[in-house]
Order: structure tokens, then C-alpha cells, then sequence
């Protein structure tokens, strides 16, 4: 095992995808808080990954995938076996956006916006087979979006993925009844990330008019969600959380 898996010895491991900033890299902190080990994974990104590995003083890995790609996926899975050996929580984070109404959006982009849920489906399936129903135990939580459940205009496409990703958590919870697995979603709203900061000021200013709270929500606070759901949560299953700010009740 290497220097950076001895630091995972006899700690929980969980691995957060699309880990190199926002969301994923404000889970990698939350649980590093509640004492995993964290597998970082990005595609591109290595030098911010790298950086929040040391943030976390170095109890992680890194872990290096397209998710667009199956046989990427599996060599993921063989370097987490390699570099801890189990993993007692899986985030699905990762994820894109294309952008267009449905009468100007080519095939091949919404093709690009539907790896997200086909590489999370793939990777879930590789790390309870090698992982979780082995030990009978273990968390799936997929991150989903508010725009799921109310649509949005110019994202069919995304909206379709993340509305997938709840039905996955939804039916994935009835197949792994009685495997001491739980799996959720939580679904965030208007959070303050660099996907949301490329948006016009006129369309956040109406954006924001929905938000009860009157303001966007930070990644710490849907970290803060999939964190107990990691390390707490053993009554919740199959359940959609809406860390939204009052933007929709579910």
C-alpha cells in the first residue's frame, strides 16, 4: 500500500466524485471532519485535488477517472482496493450541465449530459460488488438538484439526469432492503458554486426571489447533509433531502 493509503488504515473510507471543488470538495472536508479517509476523485482537475488533499493532511487518495468511460471506472475501483481496501461511503457528485433549449441542443450534447447518471449507475455497481455487500454495510448518497422536482427552462436535459439520479436512490433503496446499505440523495438549490456563478445577474436576481431565505445557499451547508447522512442517518432510506432554502418543499 502506498504512503497516502497507510493513512486510511483503520479509518471508514468514503470516496466523493467530482471532488476538485464546490460541492465535492466541500463533502471531502465535512467527512474528513466526521474521520474518513477520502478518495478525491476528478478528471482533469489534479491540482486543486492535490491541494485538498493536503488540506486534509494527507488521510485520502486521489483517484483519477473519466466516469464517461467503463473501463476508467474499473481501473478507479482497482486503485481504490489498492490504496484502502473497503469504502463505507460513495457520493455521487460528479456532473455537468449543457445548457440549451430543446429546439437548439444537438444530440451529441445531450449524449455529454447523460454520462452523468450512466457513470454513476456503472460506479455504483462496481463498488457494492466490491465492496459493500461483501461487509453488508455501507452509504450511497447522490447528489441530485431542486431542478429535478421543478424543471427549468433551457436544461431539459439536466433536469432529466438529475431527476434520474432520485429514481435511482429510490429504487436502488428497495433492491438493497435487508444488505444494511442505505442510500439517499440530497438535492441542492441555488448554492453558490462555479456553475451558478456563470449565470447572468438577472437570472440569479429572479433565482433568488424563489429563495425564502433571500439568499444562495454555501457548499458547506449540503456538506453538512451528506455528511450525517454518512456518518449518522441509519433511519433514512431511499429519501430525497432538499437543502434549498425554502426554494421548494419536496
Amino acid at each position: 500500500m502506498s504512503e497516502t493509503g497507510d493513512k486510511t488504515e483503520n479509518k471508514p473510507v468514503a470516496v466523493v466524485t467530482g471532488a476538485a471543488g464546490g460541492i465535492g470538495a466541500a463533502c471531502c472536508r465535512a467527512l474528513f471532519g466526521k474521520g474518513f479517509a477520502v478518495g478525491i476523485h476528478y478528471r482533469k482537475s489534479r491540482e486543486p485535488a492535490e491541494a485538498l488533499l493536503s488540506e486534509i493532511n494527507g488521510e485520502g487518495f486521489l483517484l483519477e477517472a473519466d466516469l464517461a468511460s467503463a473501463e476508467q471506472i474499473d481501473a478507479m475501483v482497482n486503485t481504490i482496493k489498492k490504496e484502502a481496501g473497503r469504502v463505507d461511503v460513495l457520493v455521487n457528485n460528479a456532473g455537468m450541465s449543457v445548457n440549451e433549449p430543446i429546439h437548439s441542443m444537438k444530440l451529441d450534447d445531450f449524449d455529454a449530459q447523460r454520462v452523468m447518471s450512466r457513470g454513476a449507475w456503472y460506479l455504483t455497481k462496481r463498488v457494492l460488488r466490491v465492496f459493500m455487500i461483501r461487509r453488508s454495510s455501507g452509504r450511497i448518497i447522490n447528489i441530485s438538484s431542486v431542478v429535478g422536482h421543478t424543471g427549468n427552462a433551457g436544461q431539459i436535459a439536466y433536469t432529466m439526469e438529475k431527476a434520474a439520479m432520485d429514481a435511482m436512490t429510490k429504487s436502488l433503496a428497495k433492491e438493497l432492503a435487508g444488505r444494511n446499505i442505505l442510500v439517499n440523495s440530497v438535492a441542492p438549490g441555488f448554492i453558490d458554486t462555479e456553475m451558478t456563478g456563470e449565470l447572468p445577474e438577472e437570472v440569479r436576481r429572479k433565482i433568488l426571489d424563489t429563495v425564502s431565505l433571500g439568499r444562495m445557499g454555501r457548499a458547506d451547508e449540503v456538506a453538512e447533509v451528506v455528511a450525517f447522512l454518512a456518518a449518522g442517518a441509519s433511519y433514512i432510506n431511499g429519501s430525497v433531502i432538499h437543502v434549498n432554502g425554502g426554494m421548494y418543499g419536496g
